[in-house]
């Protein structure tokens, strides 16, 4: 049987293909990448309308109800990049920029502010900030199961501009000879909440990584495991988001850094949107999912 391959933009003929009903989306991507070289697999994107939602291509041509002569859209997604990439590159750049600017360079401070005393705070601040960035590389390297192999290449630099910026625009404020400190107790207690919410994130990292077997995209129902710190699955849909952002929170606390409170909130926000969007997956594809569940903040969304 012979399909039609349009474009989304303009519906142009692409290409007519020879295919099985048993044939897969992933086996059409295969042609198409033979006829036009520029589109690699992860760069195409099949809808069954132009403005249609993508297709999981490990659907076959039958199962998606085409015959002979049926059209299908290709999405061209443009230059892609591994997510594995994207994410050394996010969490490199604000792990380097951060060390470096906490050394108090001259190109930020001038002359003689490298030995001009510094706080505890900051210190600390800066293991913390060393701590997480190195988290989350290693959990790139050895940890995470991505559902997705690419993302579109502009995602890169607007990804690393985000967390390169905010880390240079904290660790200026932070390491500031004229920064101020808040008091010990306060920093103690807010780096103890730090330390827990790291922990939960991994905790919660870990328990995602074996939920979903090496090489598949099955999606499971996330539920919490022997450590206790996963029990937030109880409680909302994206914990790994809630203790995130409670570690942000943390560090705000203990630096009493407007510039870090900004990063939080930006941050908040931006996992808010995520967290909402997988919530409403889970439960659009789970029929006994857990009712009591929030989004990312617990009795709340």
């Amino acid at each position: 049987m012979e399909i039609g391959i349009l474009s989304t933009s303009g519906g142009k003929q692409l290409a007519t293909l020879t295919v099985d009903p048993n044939s897969t989306l992933k086996e059409l991507k295969t042609q198409i990448h033979h006829l036009k070289s520029h589109l690699y697999p992860d760069r195409q994107e099949f809808r069954q309308e132009p403005r249609g939602k993508g297709l999981d291509e490990s659907k076959t041509v039958a199962a998606l109800g085409l015959k002979n002569h049926s059209k299908l859209y290709l999405k061209d997604l443009g230059p892609q990049v591994a997510w594995k990439t994207v994410f050394l590159t996010e969490y490199a750049g604000p792990l380097f920029v951060y060390v470096w600017i906490h050394q108090r360079p001259w190109l930020f401070y001038g002359e003689g502010a490298a030995n001009q005393p510094m706080t505890q705070v900051a210190h600390i601040a800066a293991y913390c900030w060393v701590i997480h960035y190195t988290k989350r590389i290693l959990e790139t390297l050895f940890v995470h199961r991505f559902s997705h192999a690419t993302m579109p290449v502009r995602n890169l630099f607007r990804n690393c501009a985000y967390y390169w910026i905010f880390a240079a625009y904290v660790a200026y404020h932070v390491n500031h000879p004229l920064y101020t400190a808040p008091c010990q107790m306060q920093s103690y207690i807010a780096l103890g909440f730090w330390t827990i919410c790291e922990l939960g994130n991994f905790s919660i990292h870990w328990a995602l990584r074996n939920l979903r077997p090496p090489g598949s995209k099955e999606r499971r129902i996330p539920r919490p495991t022997k450590d206790p710190l996963t029990f937030m699955f109880n409680l909302v849909s994206c914990p790994n988001y809630t203790y995130e952002v409670g570690g942000w929170v943390a560090f705000t606390i203990m630096t009493q850094c407007l510039p870090a409170g900004l990063f939080a909130f930006a941050g908040f926000y931006q996992m808010a949107v995520w967290a909402i969007g997988k919530h409403r997956a889970y439960k659009k594809d789970f029929k006994d999912y857990p009712r009591g569940r929030k989004a990312i903040i617990p009795f709340v969304f």
